[in-house]
């Protein structure tokens, strides 16, 4: 055996522990989410969906899902229209102060959630809009933009830059260009940048924590069953929670590689 296969058998061996031991908590919560029983044991005795009836039927939950649904399709919309023009930007134009352009865009993500939900907390008390649902979905929109932007961007860099221009030189104006040429080469881009931002909003609690006051989200929620007593609801509550992520981030997964895919074909 080569050097190089026994080093891309180790990196994937070291990448399958790390992925079990990632999500290993998350499959033991997902199981004891259908136990009948008040503490995790095992074995389970039985299934019983029970925990998710009680879930669904509490007055606090369910609006607490209904305000993370709501926020992520409208962080969705806006963060990827943003970002679609911050990565068009950066894609067509030259100017000066770029670099810090792209640094100033892309530094949201990099700052800590708990340090980014306490700014958002005191600049949003003093315009007098923290504690509403539109506070979270503001706060969100700054934290997605990046995610955005990055998904776009890779797209149009694997876009022959002459396409547009040959689309000037027959008569299009700049906006016949950007819906003819631009948004269909980036259209599997955007719906991917759609999931994972609202993936990305459905999923965050310490900025919610810090911005949403009592128009709670489904994290926050969760926050608050662990600040209370230990309660198997979390386990129900924690699964569709990571459900409805997983799917979001799989379909946004799914829409970049069957481009690729097809254009592989194609070529």
């Amino acid at each position: 055996m080569s050097i190089d296969r026994v080093i891309a058998y180790l990196l994937r061996s070291w990448l399958l522990l790390a992925l079990i031991f990632v999500f290993t908590p998350i499959i033991i919560s997902f199981i004891f989410s259908f136990s009948p029983k008040h503490y995790p044991t095992l074995p389970l005795g039985g299934f019983s969906t029970g925990w998710y009836e009680k879930i669904a039927t509490e007055a606090t939950v369910l609006p607490a899902f209904i305000n993370s649904i709501k926020a992520g399709v409208i962080v969705a919309v806006i963060s990827t229209f943003i970002g679609f023009a911050a990565a068009y930007t950066d894609y067509r134009y030259r100017f000066f102060g770029k670099n810090f352009y792209l640094a100033l865009a892309l530094l949201p993500p990099t700052i800590p959630v708990l340090i980014l939900g306490l700014v958002m907390l005191i600049y949003l008390s003093r315009i007098s809009l923290v504690g509403e649902l539109h506070s979270v979905v503001f706060a969100h929109v700054v934290y997605c933009i990046p995610f955005a932007m990055a998904l776009i961007r890779l797209r149009l860099a694997q876009m022959n830059p002459d396409l547009e221009s040959a689309a000037w030189n027959l008569g299009a104006n700049s906006w016949r260009a950007m819906r003819d040429v631009i948004l269909p080469f980036t259209l599997p881009s955007i719906f991917a940048a759609l999931a994972l931002t609202m993936a990305v909003s459905f999923d965050e609690y310490m900025i919610a924590f810090f911005t949403s006051g009592i128009s709670e989200t489904l994290p926050v929620r969760v926050l608050v069953f662990l600040g209370g007593r230990v309660s198997p609801r979390i386990n129900a509550v924690g699964s569709v929670v990571f459900t409805i992520s997983m799917a979001l981030v799989i379909l946004a997964q799914i829409l970049l590689l069957r481009r690729r895919g097809g254009e592989r074909a194609a070529a």
